[in-house]
C-alpha cells in the first residue's frame, strides 16, 4: 500500500533533524567503541596495581585469562543485548526501548568505575559483571539506532546517514585515547609519578582507571532527554496487531505493524511533522479520510520469524547479513587487540616507564591509528555509499582487508618479526581503513534496509549478534592462537599457539571468504525505499534471486490510494 506519508518521507529534503538524529543515535556507538578501546590501557594499570610484585624485576601484568575474560564478558553481553532489544524494538517500540538501552549503558559505565571494592578478586569480579551489563546496553543500541535512522531518512541519503551514525565509533576511539592520555598525564604530573621508579605504582593509579571508565558515560548521558523526546518512526504504529495465541512461533509475529499496515496515517504524519518541518499534516488528511471511509479489507496472512514463509521470503537475506557480520568481526576485533605487538618497538619497554606513562603510550598509539585510518575509513563510506553502493563497498573492503593481512602474514616470521617499522604500521592501519570503508560499516547498514518493519529491529539484532559471536572468536581465539609455537618464546601465562604468521593467514582467508559471500548473497539496497527492499530483489543488476517479487505481491491488498498521485506534492515540492 503506497501511503503518501511514506512516499513523502522517502523524498523529503535533508533537514536539521536528520543531523540531530545522527548525533542522538550515534552516542550509543560512541560509548561502544570508547569502552572497547579504553580497556587496553585500563588493563595495563590493573596489571601494575593488582599483579605487581615488589621482588620482581618487571612490572605487574594482567594475566591473559583475566584480560580475555574482560573482553569476552562485554562481547557476550552485547550478543544478548542485540537479540533481546532487537526483538523488543519490534514488540514494544523503537523509542521506548531506546531510552532504556541508554540508561543501562550509562549506569553500567559508572558502576564499572566504582567496582564496589579494592581487593583484586572483588574488583575483577565486579568489573566483569558491570561490563557484561554494559555490553547488554551497547548491544541493544545497535539494532535500535540503525532501525530508527533508516526509518527517519529519505531513500537518497539513507545509507550515508546510517553510516554517519556508525562513524561515531571512530570518535569514541579518539575520545577514549584523548581521555586516557589527559588523565594519566595529569596524574603523572600531580603525583610526581615521573620521579617514581618504573616498578613503583602510585596508589592514585587505582583511581585513574576508574575515572577513565566513568567518563565514557557522560556524552551518552547527555543525550538521554533527546532520546526519550524522539517521536516513534512513521513506519511503526502504536497499536498491537495480533494476539498471542496459536503456535509458539506466533510470539515472534506479535510485533506491532507499521503505519502502512495499521493505516494510522494521521498519527504517523503528526509524529513526523513534529520533527520534519516540510511535512504538513493537512496535506495528508485525505489519506486518513480515504482509509477511514474505505471498506475493511482482509489483512495479509501473518507469518512469524520462525515460519517457513519468513524463511522463504527473507531467510536468504538474513543469512547474507548475519554471515557477513560474523566474518568481518573475526579479523576486525582480533586486529584491534593485538596492537600491543605492533607499538612496542616504538615506545620504551614497560620496565623502563611507570604505570601512567605505560598507559599513556598505549592510548597514544590508538589515537594515531584512529586519526590516520579508522575515522577516514568511516567517512569514505559516508561519501561513497550512495554513489558506489553497499554491495560493491563490502566486497572491496573484504578483498583489501585480506590483501593487507596477507602482506602482513607472508614475510612475518622472516622479516616483520625482526624489522617492525613504519611500513608495517601502514599495512596494519590499511586493514582498519578498508574494514571501515567496507564491511564493518555496511554490515551495520544493510540489515536496517532489507526487512519488513515488523521484523526490522529483530533481524538487525540477529545479524549483529552473529557478528559479536565472530568478535569473541577473533578476540579470544586469535590472542591465544597467535602465540609462538615454541614454548620458550611464549610469555608468562600464555600457552604455545600456531604463531602470528599462521594466525594472520587465517584472518586473511576469512576476509576472502567474506568477499565471496558478499558476491553470492548480498543484495544492493541503494536508492530504494524500505518498502521496495522488503519485496526482495536489488537494483542495478545485483539481484540475488532469493525472493520472488510476485509471491510477495500476491499477499498484498490493493489500496484505494495506490493509484493516486501524491496528495499535496505540489505545495511540498519534494526534490527527487
Amino acid at each position: 500500500m503506497a501511503l503518501n506519508v511514506l512516499t513523502a518521507l522517502d523524498h523529503a529534503r535533508t533537514q536539521y533533524y536528520h543531523f540531530k538524529a545522527i548525533m542522538i543515535a550515534g552516542m550509543g556507538l560512541f560509548t561502544d567503541s570508547y569502552d572497547l578501546f579504553c580497556i587496553a590501557p585500563v588493563m595495563k594499570l590493573i596489571g601494575r596495581i593488582y599483579y605487581g610484585d615488589a621482588r620482581a624485576d618487571k612490572p605487574g601484568v594482567t594475566p591473559p585469562a583475566v584480560a580475555s575474560a574482560m573482553v569476552a564478558v562485554a562481547l557476550a553481553g552485547t550478543v544478548i543485548g542485540q537479540l533481546v532489544f532487537g526483538y523488543l524494538g519490534d514488540r514494544i517500540g523503537r523509542r521506548r526501548m531506546y531510552g532504556l538501552s541508554l540508561l543501562l549503558m550509562v549506569a553500567s559505565s559508572f558502576a564499572s568505575g566504582f567496582s564496589i571494592c579494592r581487593t583484586r578478586g572483588c574488583v575483577l569480579a565486579s568489573l566483569c559483571l558491570f561490563r557484561f551489563l554494559l555490553g547488554i546496553g551497547i548491544g541493544g543500541d545497535y539494532p535500535l539506532s540503525a532501525t530508527i535512522m533508516s526509518e527517519f531518512a529519505n531513500k537518497r541519503t539513507r545509507g550515508s546517514f546510517i553510516a554517519a551514525v556508525f562513524s561515531m565509533q571512530g570518535f569514541g576511539i579518539l575520545a577514549s585515547s584523548a581521555v586516557t592520555m589527559a588523565i594519566t598525564a595529569a596524574f603523572n604530573r600531580a603525583t610526581e609519578g615521573g620521579d617514581a621508579g618504573p616498578l613503583q605504582t602510585p596508589e592514585s593509579a587505582d583511581l585513574v582507571w576508574r575515572i577513565i571508565l566513568m567518563v565514557g558515560a557522560i556524552p551518552a548521558g547527555l543525550t538521554f532527554y533527546w532520546r526519550i523526546a524522539m517521536p516513534e518512526t512513521a513506519r511503526y504504529d502504536e497499536q498491537p496487531s495480533l494476539r498471542l495465541r496459536g503456535s509458539p512461533h506466533r510470539l515472534f509475529c506479535c510485533c506491532r505493524f507499521t503505519a502502512l499496515v495499521e493505516r494510522d496515517v494521521m498519527k504517523a504524519t503528526t509524529d513526523m511533522g513534529k520533527v520534519l518541518g516540510d511535512l504538513d499534516v493537512h496535506n495528508f488528511a485525505e489519506d486518513a479520510e480515504a482509509l477511514r471511509r474505505s471498506p475493511p479489507q482482509p489483512r495479509p496472512p501473518s507469518y512469524g520469524l520462525l515460519s517457513r514463509q519468513f524463511l522463504r521470503r527473507h531467510g536468504r537475506n538474513l543469512f547474507a547479513c548475519a554471515m557477513a557480520w560474523f566474518l568481518v568481526d573475526i579479523p576486525y576485533y582480533s586486529s584491534t587487540l593485538f596492537q600491543s605487538q605492533i607499538y612496542q618497538p616504538f615506545f620504551p619497554r614497560p620496565e623502563h616507564v611507570n604505570a601512567y606513562q605505560d598507559a599513556y603510550n598505549v592510548a597514544k598509539f590508538q589515537a594515531i591509528i584512529a586519526v590516520a585510518s579508522i575515522i577516514p575509513g568511516y567517512y569514505a563510506t559516508v561519501y561513497f555509499i550512495e554513489r558506489v553502493g553497499r554491495r560493491r563497498i563490502q566486497m572491496m573492503g573484504f578483498f583489501f582487508m585480506g590483501l593487507f593481512l596477507f602482506a602482513l602474514a607472508g614475510p612475518y616470521d622472516k622479516y616483520w618479526n625482526h624489522h617492525t617499522n613504519y611500513g608495517y604500521i601502514v599495512l596494519y592501519a590499511s586493514t582498519f581503513f578498508f574494514s571501515n570503508f567496507g564491511p564493518n560499516t555496511t554490515t551495520f547498514i544493510v540489515p536496517a534496509e532489507l526487512f519488513p518493519a515488523r521484523f526490522r529491529s529483530t533481524c538487525h539484532g540477529i545479524s549483529g549478534a552473529a557478528g559479536k559471536v565472530g568478535a569473541i572468536i577473533g578476540a579470544i581465539g586469535f590472542l591465544w592462537a597467535s602465540q609462538a609455537r615454541n614454548k620458550e618464546d611464549v610469555a608468562g601465562g600464555w600457552k604455545p599457539g600456531i604463531g602470528m604468521m599462521n594466525a594472520l593467514l587465517i584472518l586473511a582467508g576469512v576476509c576472502m571468504i567474506g568477499a565471496l559471500h558478499t558476491y553470492l548473497f548480498t543484495p544492493e539496497t541503494k536508492m530504494r525505499s524500505l518498502e521496495e527492499n522488503e519485496g526482495g530483489g536489488s537494483q542495478g543488476g545485483d539481484s540475488h534471486g532469493a525472493v520472488n517479487g510476485e509471491e510477495e505481491n500476491k499477499y498484498s491488498t490493493p489500496s484505494p490510494l495506490s493509484a493516486q498521485p501524491l496528495v499535496g506534492q505540489s505545495p511540498l515540492q519534494f526534490p527527487v
